[in-house]
């Protein structure tokens, strides 16, 4: 157990407190456990740069799990995938600032997530469901906003920043500077991560350290308080550990540059422009050598180099329509090259840096949309938009690899065209002046992507090129309520969807055994609910709970990869200078199963048990510029794994699980800092 840089919070700490000034107005920030609360229908929105627990791993994925609905895929330390109500991959939206971006690696080691840097970012919204068309095409589970709040502020130069440490390890820094005037603004900051291999209950260390950084700038004009001109560059890289695979990742490049223009509250029928185009590029180098002990012998010294291009960009406008009705009309453009190379180690014979750069892929979308809002009454009102998309692939793979040879493409240079529609609508009914009820209905078409298409095979052919767009119609319900000392949500759902692309392993093709693409029908349903209760002026009860259900009607049998049942339990109290808490996290054991089948990154390994974590934690508001937090993860070091994480592979010096274990007891110290 390591504690790098817990002293040097201490320090800070103490050179801000020489007269323990916590004043009694200034409110100590409370340790996200059990979920932020659903305040809108269907959306949900944190802060990630709130301490939360169990503390997360330094990228997004991790920073979703306290969301009620939301689990994660396991694969090491960090670059997990997340699963939102059963469904992961591109069924859910990422985007970064509005940008989207995709990962390189055919094995799903970079997640869109793997990109994300949480601290770097001020709010996290989740969209629950088909229920927007204003993000991009195919959000049949939900979309996801990485977002930075820039408003127009006085002159001066404001300083945020926060410290970490804690076991096996793990040590966080963050710092954002923003200095400027009134009509203009620099902002730049920086993140990094670094941990070393965790332990899991018993004692066992799980291959899993990694290393992240992450800088940002942007430089902007507003010249009112309602326009903003920005142009934003960020860059980032890491290397981490695997348990779940034969390789690790030593690379995990992105270089980015955004240009975005925002005008609001024009007055007219015209309100409101929003316009933006940006650049992604990813460079990913997977490897059997840089992070495995020993490296290994010279014949196995092997690294293979996938990359992508994104570019994209959003026009979008606000309408001010007749009464009470708003309409949002836009068009949104994305574009994708991916490549790759493959070779042996740097200073070996087949180099792979000197190795040509081969495309396999690309891909363009082109989507119009318009969503409507319109108020039938002070306490009524309707949402609903429409969207269609253009999509094209093309395939540019002479040969797909099947075990240790290769077999010809019987899809290579062909291309696919296709017209994705979407829809939804929602009633929202403010049933009192504490509680809002609200029904909707919503559709979409999602093309399959890279993964589905590229990185594995179809029933009948070595390609899976030709798999069926994903067709999902779901029905979302719910009621928020807020009043007094209780405040609470709880969503529902029920999902069709048509030629769900399933990916089934160990697929026999004369004697080889291979991954394949399906199209089956699906039904999946399922609920969130949010509690909170408070107790008394300092003390609070909350509690969440998350359920999926899912079925392969096709098959006859369960959908692969749904969690089971979660529910979260907290305690706190908070006297604006100090708090305590505590969290109970309880999972159901999970016996519908379908053994080799699932999603783009993980299949279901068989039956799990279920497990009961207790954490707790504590905080001090020193005074207005710093809070200190403290935690112990896994109270009783229990030992367990989450039941959709990957199958644990043999690494050299470690213990091979079933399932890659979830860390043991963990202790850590975070402080966070703000200066004006």
């Amino acid at each position: 157990m390591q504690f790098k840089y817990v002293a040097i919070c201490a320090a800070l700490v103490a050179a801000f407190v020489p007269v323990a000034q916590a004043a009694e107005s200034v409110m100590l920030e409370e340790v996200v456990v059990t979920a932020p609360a659903m305040e809108q229908p269907l959306v949900v929105e944190t802060d990630p740069r709130k301490p939360r627990q169990p503390v997360p791993a330094h990228d997004g994925a991790d920073y979703l799990k306290t969301i009620p609905g939301f689990s994660v895929i396991r694969k090491g330390g960090t670059d997990g995938d997340p699963v939102f109500r059963g469904m992961a991959g591109s069924r859910l939206n990422i985007l970064l600032d509005g940008e989207q971006i995709l990962g390189g690696c055919g094995g799903r080691m970079d997640p869109p997530t793997a990109y994300v840097f949480p601290a770097a970012y001020e709010r996290i919204t989740v969209l629950k469901g088909p229920q927007t068309v204003l993000y991009g095409p195919g959000n049949s589970a939900g979309t996801v906003l990485f977002e930075r709040t820039t408003k127009r502020e006085p002159a001066g130069t404001k300083v945020t920043g926060s410290l970490m440490g804690g076991s096996f390890g793990r040590n966080d820094e963050m710092a954002e500077a923003r200095v400027g005037s009134e009509s203009a603004y620099l902002r730049v900051g920086g993140t990094r991560s670094e941990a070393n291999d965790y332990k899991d209950g018993n004692g066992y260390a799980v291959h899993s350290a990694y290393n992240r950084w992450s800088g940002n700038a942007a430089v902007g004009l507003t010249p009112d308080d309602n326009t903003r001109i920005e142009l934003t560059a960020a860059r980032s890289d890491g290397k981490a550990a695997y348990a779940d695979r034969t390789v690790d990742g030593s690379k995990f490049a992105r270089d980015n540059y955004g240009l975005k223009f925002d005008k609001q509250r024009m007055g007219g029928v015209l309100d409101g422009i929003e316009a933006q185009v940006y650049y992604n590029y990813v460079d990913h180098v997977m490897d059997s050598y840089s992070l495995r002990a020993g490296g290994n012998p010279a014949g196995m010294m092997a690294a293979m180099n996938p990359d992508r291009k994104t570019t994209g960009g959003r026009l979008m406008g606000t309408l001010n329509m007749a009464g009470n009705t708003q309409l949002k009309l836009g068009l949104d453009t994305q574009s994708n090259v991916h490549t790759g190379r493959v070779g042996a180690a740097p200073g070996y014979a087949g180099d792979y840096t000197l190795n040509a750069r081969t495309k396999d892929a690309d891909s363009k979308n082109i989507g119009v949309f318009g969503e409507l809002h319109h108020n039938l009454a002070e306490t009524s009102r309707v949402i609903g938009g429409l969207r269609a998309d253009s999509w094209q692939a093309t395939d540019y793979r002479a040969t797909i690899t099947r075990g240790m040879g290769t077999v010809a493409n019987p899809t290579t240079n062909q291309s696919r065209k296709k017209t994705l529609s979407s829809g939804f609508a929602r009633f929202e009914k403010d049933v009192s002046s504490a509680s809002t009820a609200f029904i909707g209905v919503g559709r979409t078409t999602r093309a399959p992507d890279y993964w589905e298409m590229f990185s594995y095979e179809s029933l009948t052919t070595a390609s899976a090129f030709n798999t069926n767009p994903e067709r999902t119609t779901q029905l979302d319900a719910g009621l928020n309520y807020r009043e007094g000392a209780l405040s609470g949500s709880v969503s529902a759902f029920y999902n069709k969807i048509t030629d769900f692309n399933l990916i089934q392993s160990n697929v026999t093709k004369g004697m080889s055994s291979v991954t394949v693409t399906r199209n089956v029908n699906a039904t999946t349903y399922g609920a969130e609910a949010g509690l909170v209760y408070q107790l008394a002026e300092r003390w609070k009860l909350d509690g969440s709970l998350a359920y999926v259900q899912g079925d392969n009607d096709t098959d006859g049998i369960a959908l692969g990869q749904t969690p089971p049942l979660e529910v979260r339990m907290g305690v706190n109290y908070n006297n604006k200078i100090w708090s305590f808490g505590g969290l109970l996290r309880g999972v159901a054991s999970q016996n519908r199963v379908a053994v080799n089948q699932g999603n783009i990154a993980g299949r279901d390994i068989g039956a799990s048990s279920g497990f009961g974590v207790f954490s707790v934690n504590g905080g001090w508001r020193a005074n207005k510029t710093v809070q200190v937090t403290a935690g112990v993860d896994n109270v009783f070091d229990k030992n367990y794994a989450e039941h959709i994480s990957r199958a644990g592979v043999m690494v050299s010096g470690f213990t091979q699980t079933t399932r890659v274990n979830e860390v043991g007891r963990n202790l850590w110290v975070k402080a966070n800092f703000a200066f004006d």
